[in-house]
C-alpha cells in the first residue's frame, strides 16, 4: 500500500515519499499530505505528467488509468474489494485527500485516479448484475425440472445473495467516490479537472444506471451546462446526447428536461461556440422526439436555419424539416386529410410538373415557415447587408442550402419549377371545389416566391454537383455506366433549364428580388452541353435577349450584378462566343445611347440624375466583363452630312469625365438628389478605372514604341473630388483609392508617360483620407488609435472630424462596423499596392511624404485596428511577417471582419531579383476579380 501511494505521488510529479508508519495511521493522512504539499510547493514545479507536452508523456494518462483499472479488476476477482475493505479504504483516504489539495498537480492527478477507480467499479456493478441474473436463470431453470436438486437450488440462492451483496458494496463505494470527489471537483477552478469529471460521470451513468440515472445525480450535469469553459459545455452535451439517444430511458429524463430545457435552448441559439450550438441542436432534436419541447422552443431553434455558421445550419436542417412536416400534416388535416388531397389533385402524372401535386403543398409550407422565421428576425436587413458585404450570398441562399439537405421534396427541382411557373393568382379563395381549394391554399406571395426561387437555384446546383460526384464510387473508381448516368442527368437538366428560365423571367422579371434569383439560374446552365446537343441557336439567342432586357430595365444593383455575371458565364463557352459577343455589343450600343439621351435631358426634370446614375452603373457592370476601350473612345457618327465637328456629341470617355466634374460640387442639388449624385460618382469612377485597366492590358500587347495616353484628366478630377469636403466620406475614399490604382496601373506599363509617380503634393491629402478611414472604423469599433509622432506626416490637422460622426451614441450597429472596416482595408490595400509598385516609394518624395513616412504611417496602428487590417499592411513588411499574420487574419475573418484578399493577392505575383515586387494588374482575371 505504501508503494501504491508513493506511485500516486510520483504520477503527480512529486518525488517525495511516505513510509509504512503513515499508511498505518490513516487519520493523520491529511496532515502528512499537507507537509508533502509544503515541501513540493517549495520546489516550484509547474509541469506534471498529466499535462506535460513532452514526447514521453503522450500516453501517460491512458497508462495510469489503465493501471488502476487493472488493479481494481484484480481486487474484484480476488475478492479483496468486498472482503478486505481496508484495502480500498486506504486508497480512498489518500486519493480523496489529494483530490482536495490546493496544489494543482496533486489535485488533478488524484481526481483522475479517483474517477478511473469509480469508472471501473461502475463497470463491475454491471458485470455483477449480469452474473446475478445468469445465476437466477439457472436457479429458475433448476426449479422447473421434474426432479429438483434442492442442494443445487440452495447453492445457487447463496451465490445470488453473495452477488447481490457484492453489487451493493460496489455501489456504495461508487456513491462514496461521487460524494467525496465529484461533488467538489465538478466545479473546480481548473477547466481540465471539470472536463474530466463530466466525462467520467457520463460513463458512470451509462454503466450503473440503477444508481446514477436519477434526478438527484443527473442534475449535476445540468448545472455544468453554464460552465464558462467551452470544452466542458461541449462534453456535457455529448454525455446528455448519449442518455437521450436511448428511447427507453426518456421517461427518467422528464424532470431533468423540464428544469434545464431553457438553458439547453439558450445554448442552441446563443452559445458563443458554433460547434456547441450545432451539437446542442442535435441534442434538441432528440428531445423534440420525446415531446418535451414547447412550441416557442421549437420556433427558436428553427430560426437557426438563417444562422451565419454553416455547421449550425447543417445541424438544424433535420430539426427544421420536422417543423415543415408538422405544418404540412396540420394543413393536410385542414384540407380533409390524405383522401381529400387525393380527390383534389387526382393521379400525379410523372412529367407534367405544372399540374397540381402533393409536393406543392410541402413547398408552400416550406415557404411559409421560412418567411415566418425571417420576419421574426429583428435584424434581418442588417444580416442581409452583412452577408452581401462578405460575399457569401444572401441569407436566403445560405438557408436554402441547409433546406436542401433536410427536406427531401426539394431535390425534385422540376416539380418546384413547375409550381413556380403555374399561375395561381386568379384562383378563388372561398371555393368548395376540392381542386380549387387546394390551389388556393398553394398560392404564394412575393416574399415566398423569392424564397422558393432561391431554393430552386440551390436545388439545381445540388443536382448537378451530385451527378458529377456520383461518377466515382467510394473507392474513387469511375465506370462507364456511372459516367453515362451523370451525363444524362446533366443533359436533361441543361435542356429543362433552357426552357424554363425565359418563362421564369417573363413571370418574375418585373420585381428586382425575383429577377435576381432567376438570373442566378442562368449561371448554372451548362452551355457546353447545350451546344453539344445541337440545340437551335435562336433559342440560346432568345435567352440572352431576356438577360439583356433585365439588364436594361432594372436599376437594382443585385439584378445588374446577376445579369452581368450570367453574360460573363455565357462568354466563357467558345462555341457560343460569336452569338454571345453580338448580344454584348448590342447591349453596349443600347446603354451608350441611353446615357447620351439622359445626359442631354434638362437636369431640373424629375429623376434625371437617378436615370444618369442607373445608366452609369450599367456601364460600370459592362466594363467589368468586356473590353470597353473601343466603346469609350468611339467618336459618334454625325446625324447628317451637314453636321459639323462641333455638333457631334463627345465620346463616352469625355462624357463620364464631364459627369465627374459636374457633380463634384453638389451645393445646388436638392437634398433628396444628393445620394443619387454620390452613387453616380462612385459608379463613374469604377467605370473609368475599368477603362484604364482594359487600356493597360491592350498596351502590353502592342510594340514598345506605342505612345502611352495620359490619365491627367481623370487624376485631376479625382483630386478635385478628394479635396471637396462637402462630399460623402465614401465618395472621397473611393476617389483616393481610384487615384492610387491608376498610378499603380501605369507603373506596370513599359516607359509610361506621364510618370506614374504620385506627386508629393498629393501625399498629405491621400494620408488625410486614410486617417479619416482609420478614425471612422476606430470610432465604431471603440478602439483608441496610436498617438502621432513628431516626425509623422502632417495629415490629421488637415482633415477635421467628419461632421456626421460627432455623436458616438449611434454607431450604426454591426453592419456599419463591417462596412467601415471594409472601406479601411480596401483603401489600405490600395496604398500598399502603390508603395510596392514604387509610385509612393520614390526618393523624389519630399521629407513629409517620402516613402519611409508613408510606410510608417500605414503601419502605425497595425496592432490596434484588428487582424484584417494587420494582414493587409503585413505585405509591406516582408514574407516572414506576412505568414505570421495569416492565422490571426483568418481567425478575425471568422468573427465577421472583412479581408479583401483580391486587393492584395496580386502583389505576390512577381518579385524581381533585388526583392522589388512588381504588380500584375489589368489582366483578365484581375479585371474579373475587381
Amino acid at each position: 500500500m505504501c508503494d501504491l501511494i508513493n506511485f500516486v505521488l510520483r504520477c503527480s510529479g512529486c518525488s517525495l515519499q511516505i513510509d509504512v508508519h503513515d499508511i498505518g495511521d490513516p487519520d493523520n493522512a491529511p496532515s502528512r499530505l499537507e507537509d508533502l504539499q509544503n515541501e513540493f510547493n517549495a520546489q516550484k514545479i509547474v509541469d506534471y505528467p498529466l499535462v506535460s507536452k513532452a514526447k514521453g508523456y503522450a500516453t501517460f494518462r491512458a497508462t495510469m488509468t489503465g493501471f488502476f483499472h487493472s488493479l481494481i479488476s484484480s481486487a474484484h476477482a480476488a475478492g479483496l474489494l468486498y472482503n478486505d475493505l481496508v484495502f480500498i479504504e486506504n486508497i480512498e483516504v489518500w486519493v480523496v485527500a489529494m483530490s482536495d489539495s490546493a496544489i494543482r498537480p496533486f489535485r488533478h492527478t488524484a481526481t483522475v485516479i479517483a474517477l478511473a477507480i469509480g469508472t471501473t467499479i461502475c463497470g463491475l456493478t454491471a458485470e455483477i448484475a449480469e452474473n446475478a441474473a445468469k445465476i437466477t436463470r439457472q436457479k429458475e431453470s433448476e426449479q422447473k425440472k421434474k426432479s429438483v436438486n434442492q442442494e443445487r437450488v440452495k447453492g445457487l440462492g447463496i451465490r445470488i445473495a453473495e452477488e447481490e451483496e457484492k453489487r451493493e458494496t460496489a455501489q456504495r463505494q461508487a456513491e462514496g467516490l461521487f460524494d467525496a470527489v465529484y461533488t467538489h471537483r465538478y466545479r473546480d477552478v481548473d477547466a481540465k479537472i471539470r472536463l474530466d469529471c463530466v466525462t467520467a460521470f457520463g460513463s458512470w451513468i451509462t454503466a450503473c444506471p440503477e444508481v446514477f440515472f436519477s434526478g438527484h445525480y443527473i442534475r449535476y450535469l445540468g448545472w455544468v451546462l453554464s460552465d464558462v469553459s467551452p470544452p466542458v459545455r461541449a462534453e456535457v452535451i455529448k454525455q446528455l446526447s448519449k442518455l437521450y439517444r436511448n428511447k427507453e430511458d426518456v421517461a427518467r429524463l422528464r424532470a431533468f428536461t423540464e428544469k434545464f430545457r431553457p438553458r439547453l435552448v439558450e445554448m442552441a441559439v446563443r452559445d458563443a461556440e458554433p460547434n456547441i450550438r450545432a451539437t446542442t441542436v442535435d441534442l434538441m432534436n432528440m428531445v423534440r422526439e420525446t415531446g418535451l419541447l414547447e412550441p416557442d422552443d421549437i420556433d427558436g431553434i428553427g430560426r437557426l436555419i438563417f444562422d451565419t455558421e454553416p455547421r449550425v445550419r447543417k445541424a438544424v436542417a433535420g430539426f427544421f424539416a420536422e417543423n415543415i412536416n408538422d405544418l404540412f400534416e396540420s394543413v393536410v388535416e385542414d384540407l380533409g386529410g390524405e383522401e381529400g388531397i387525393d380527390d383534389a389533385i387526382g393521379e400525379e402524372i410523372e412529367d407534367e410538373y405544372e399540374t397540381p401535386r402533393k409536393s406543392w403543398l410541402k413547398f408552400k409550407c416550406l415557404a411559409e415557415q421560412l418567411q415566418g422565421y425571417d420576419g421574426e428576425q429583428a435584424d434581418s436587413q442588417d444580416a442581409t447587408q452583412v452577408l452581401t458585404v462578405t460575399g457569401e450570398g444572401s441569407r436566403f441562399a445560405l438557408a436554402a442550402q441547409a433546406v436542401c439537405n433536410g427536406v427531401r421534396e426539394v431535390k425534385e427541382w422540376e416539380a418546384l419549377a413547375g409550381y413556380l411557373l403555374c399561375d395561381l393568382s386568379d384562383v378563388a379563395q372561398d371555393s368548395t371545389d376540392p381542386e380549387t381549394a387546394y390551389k388556393a391554399r398553394c398560392q404564394l406571395n412575393e416574399r415566398e416566391e423569392v424564397l422558393l426561387l432561391e431554393i430552386l437555384h440551390v436545388a439545381v446546383k445540388a443536382r448537378l454537383t451530385d451527378a458529377v460526384a456520383n461518377e466515382t464510387d467510394k473507392k474513387g473508381k469511375t465506370t462507364k455506366a456511372r459516367k453515362e448516368e451523370s451525363r444524362e442527368i446533366q443533359e436533361s437538366t441543361a435542356l429543362h433549364l433552357a426552357k424554363i428560365i425565359p418563362r421564369l423571367l417573363k413571370k418574375f422579371g418585373a420585381s428586382p428580388s425575383t429577377a435576381s434569383a432567376v438570373l442566378r439560374l442562368g449561371q448554372v446552365l451548362n452551355l457546353e452541353i447545350f451546344q453539344e446537343l445541337r440545340q437551335d441557336a435562336t433559342e440560346y439567342a432568345a435567352l440572352l435577349d431576356d438577360i439583356n432586357k433585365q439588364f436594361l430595365t432594372h436599376a437594382d444593383q443585385g439584378v445588374l450584378t446577376e445579369a452581368s455575371t450570367a453574360l460573363l458565364h455565357a462568354r466563357s463557352f467558345e462555341d457560343l462566343e460569336e452569338v454571345t459577343e453580338a448580344k454584348v455589343q448590342s447591349l453596349w450600343e443600347d446603354t451608350i445611347e441611353i446615357l447620351r439621351d439622359v445626359c442631354n435631358a434638362p437636369r431640373d426634370e424629375d429623376n434625371t440624375i437617378g436615370d444618369i446614375c442607373n445608366t452609369v452603373r450599367r456601364i460600370a457592370k459592362l466594363a467589368s466583363i468586356s473590353d470597353c476601350v473601343e466603346h469609350f473612345e468611339a467618336q459618334p457618327q454625325p446625324a447628317s452630312k451637314k453636321s459639323t465637328q462641333k455638333d457631334l456629341p463627345p465620346p463616352m470617355l469625355t462624357l463620364l469625365l464631364n459627369l465627374l466634374s459636374e457633380f463634384t460640387t453638389q451645393t445646388s442639388l436638392p437634398a433628396d438628389q444628393i445620394p443619387q449624385a454620390n452613387e453616380l460618382l462612385l459608379a463613374g469612377m469604377k467605370a473609368l478605372l475599368f477603362y484604364y485597366m482594359w487600356l493597360a492590358r491592350s498596351l502590353r500587347t502592342k510594340p514598345s514604341d506605342t505612345p502611352i495616353p495620359s490619365h491627367q484628366t481623370l487624376t485631376s478630377a479625382l483630386l478635385a473630388l478628394m479635396k471637396t469636403r462637402a462630399l460623402a466620406e465614401e465618395v472621397r475614399l473611393s476617389a483616393a483609392g481610384t487615384y492610387l490604382d491608376i498610378h499603380t496601373l501605369w507603373a506596370t506599363l513599359p516607359s509610361p508617360s506621364p510618370s506614374p509617380l504620385i506627386p508629393p503634393s498629393a501625399h498629405p491629402l491621400l494620408l488625410s483620407l486614410f486617417t479619416l478611414a482609420e478614425k471612422s472604423y476606430a470610432r465604431r469599433a471603440r478602439k483608441t488609435l496610436e498617438p502621432e509622432t513628431d516626425d509623422a506626416p502632417h495629415d490629421v490637422d488637415s482633415e477635421p472630424e467628419d461632421p456626421d460622426s460627432d455623436s458616438d451614441d449611434d454607431n450604426g450597429g454591426p453592419t456599419a462596423l463591417l462596412l467601415a472596416e471594409k472601406a479601411l482595408c480596401e483603401l489600405t490595400a490600395q496604398f500598399v499596392r502603390a508603395v510596392l509598385a514604387r509610385v509612393l516609394d520614390s526618393a523624389a518624395g519630399n521629407k513629409v511624404g517620402g516613402s519611409a513616412a508613408v510606410r510608417e504611417r500605414l503601419v502605425r496602428n497595425k496592432n490596434v485596428l484588428g487582424a484584417s487590417f494587420r494582414g493587409v499592411v503585413a505585405y509591406l513588411e516582408g514574407k516572414k511577417e506576412r505568414k505570421k499574420t495569416t492565422g490571426a487574419a483568418g481567425k478575425k475573418k471568422k468573427e465577421g471582419a472583412v479581408v479583401r484578399e483580391e486587393e492584395v493577392e496580386s502583389i505576390e505575383d512577381e518579385e524581381e531579383e533585388d526583392g522589388r515586387e512588381q504588380l500584375e494588374e489589368g489582366g483578365e482575371e484581375d479585371l474579373r476579380a475587381r
